[in-house]
C-alpha cells in the first residue's frame, strides 16, 4: 500500500498513548476512529481532546478552524467494528498482554479490508507473535510510539520476517506525514532500539533501589544532572505507566522463565497496590489532579 491510499485510521485503545496516537492522526489531516472497551477511558479521551485543542488555540498553535476540524476527524466510541470498518491503517494500543493482542489481530482480521495494514504500539512485544492470528501476516508490523505520542518525535517501525517491504515503507511513510522521525528495525528483537537501552540504565536503577542503596530520588538526580537526561529512570517509569513495565517484565519472564527477567519488587508492589504513576496519581512519586 501507498501511503496515498491511507485516508482512515482506527486507532485501538483510547487510554494515554492511543488517544494521543488518534489526535496525532487526526491533527495530520486523517479520519480517524478510536475504539475501547471502556466507558471511563472513552470518557477521558474525549476530555483529553477538547482541552488539548483548547490550550493549541489559546496559546497561537492552532486557528479555532484548524482545531475544530482537527476536532471532527476524530471519534471515539466502544465499537470496534465501527472503527475498524472501512479503515486502511490500524494502530493498536491495548494493554500489552500477547493474548489480548491476537484477540484483536483476529477480529481486526474479519472487520478490516483486505488491503488494511495491521499494527501494533507494543513497546516490546515483536509482531511475528501475532501475526499467525491474522490471514495477511504480510500487512502486519511493529509501529512503536513514545510517551507522550503528541510530542515525541521518534517512531520505531519494525520490518519483521513476515512483513513485506512495502508494508514497512507505509509505516515508515504515515509516520512522517503524522510529523514524526521514524527509524527502521530490519530485524525484530526483543525491547526493540530504544527500550533496550534505557533498561539497561532502568535495570541498574531499579537494582539499587531494591538494594537500599539510593531513593528513587536521588538516583534520578543523579542522573539527571550528572548524566544530563531530561528526566530520571523512575520519573520516566511515572509518565510511561509502572504497569506497562509490570506486563512487558511479566511477558519476558514467561517466555524465558529466567528470574532475572522478572519485574523488580519495588515495580511489584507499587502495581498490586495501583500505584501505577501519573495515571493513577501515584507511582514512585505522588501526582496532583490526576
Amino acid at each position: 500500500m501507498n501511503v496515498d491510499e491511507i485516508k482512515k485510521i482506527c486507532v485501538v485503545g483510547a487510554g494515554n498513548m492511543g488517544r494521543q496516537i488518534a489526535l496525532a492522526c487526526a491533527l495530520a489531516g486523517y479520519d480517524t476512529a478510536c475504539s475501547d472497551h471502556s466507558d471511563e477511558q472513552l470518557l477521558r479521551a474525549e476530555e483529553f481532546k477538547e482541552k488539548y485543542l483548547g490550550e493549541r488555540v489559546a496559546r497561537g498553535k492552532l486557528s479555532a478552524a484548524e482545531a475544530a476540524a482537527a476536532g471532527k476527524r476524530l471519534t471515539f466510541g466502544a465499537s470496534l467494528e465501527e472503527a475498524a470498518d472501512g479503515a486502511d491503517f490500524v494502530i493498536e494500543a491495548a494493554v500489552e498482554k500477547l493474548a489480548v493482542k491476537r484477540s484483536l489481530f483476529a477480529q481486526l482480521d474479519q472487520i478490516c479490508p483486505p488491503h488494511a495494514i495491521l499494527a501494533t504500539n507494543s513497546s516490546y512485544i515483536v509482531s511475528s507473535r501475532i501475526a499467525g492470528a491474522t490471514g495477511r501476516p504480510e500487512k502486519v508490523c511493529n509501529m512503536h510510539f513514545f510517551n507522550p505520542a503528541l510530542v515525541m518525535k521518534c517512531v520505531e517501525v519494525v520490518q519483521g520476517p513476515h512483513t513485506a517491504a512495502e508494508t514497512a515503507q507505509a509505516a515508515m511513510a504515515l509516520a512522517r506525514r503524522l510529523n514524526k522521525i521514524p527509524v527502521l528495525l530490519r530485524k525484530e528483537i526483543y525491547g526493540f532500539l530504544v527500550n533496550r537501552i534505557f533498561r539497561r540504565l532502568q535495570d541498574e536503577a531499579l537494582f539499587l533501589l531494591d538494594t537500599g542503596v539510593a531513593s528513587a530520588e536521588d538516583i534520578d538526580k543523579a542522573v539527571v544532572n550528572a548524566l544530563g537526561h531530561p528526566m530520571g529512570p523512575f520519573q520516566l517509569m511515572d509518565l510511561t505507566g509502572i504497569d506497562l513495565n509490570y506486563h512487558s517484565r511479566m511477558e519476558l519472564y514467561a517466555e524465558t522463565m529466567d528470574p532475572a527477567h522478572r519485574p523488580s519488587p519495588e515495580v511489584v508492589a507499587r502495581y498490586v497496590r495501583k500505584e501505577w504513576g501519573r495515571k493513577s496519581g501515584k507511582g514512585f512519586y505522588e501526582y496532583d489532579g490526576t
